[in-house]
């Protein structure tokens, strides 16, 4: 258990928001109060957090490159381990699927906001 001073300290410090929850929020205010449209809300946010995920990989996967050219004794076997990553080739193939994925959800989502779209302001 933390110190009691270190809890208050902790716990003063303001929770930075879920951006992709408040994206959600915002978009399901857009849409007519349906059940489908709460469905479509949900698998964009499955979408956005793996789309994310996969990214991560992808972009974890050039800094243990640039790691590698930077720090490593470079021979041709090193160059070669370095290139070989299978996992994040699949990432790639996996993100190009979610940004489809995305692209027909926000598809499905301007079709719903025109069939009953009531503008709201959100504060």
């Amino acid at each position: 258990m933390p110190p009691p001073a270190l809890a208050l300290a902790a716990s003063a410090q303001p929770r930075r928001a879920d951006p992709v929850r408040v994206a959600m929020e915002r978009l399901t205010h857009s849409l007519p109060a349906r059940t489908d449209a709460k469905v479509l809300v949900d698998l964009l946010e499955d979408d956005l957090r793996e789309g994310l995920d996969a990214l991560g990989d992808v972009g974890a996967h050039f800094t243990e490159l640039l790691d590698t050219l930077r720090t490593e004794e470079l021979s041709p076997v090193t160059l070669l381990d370095a290139g070989e990553d299978l996992r994040v080739l699949q990432r790639v193939e996996y993100l190009h699927h979610v940004i489809v994925q995305l692209r027909k959800r926000l598809s499905q989502a301007a079709g719903m906001q025109r069939q009953g779209y009531v503008p709201t302001r959100l504060r």
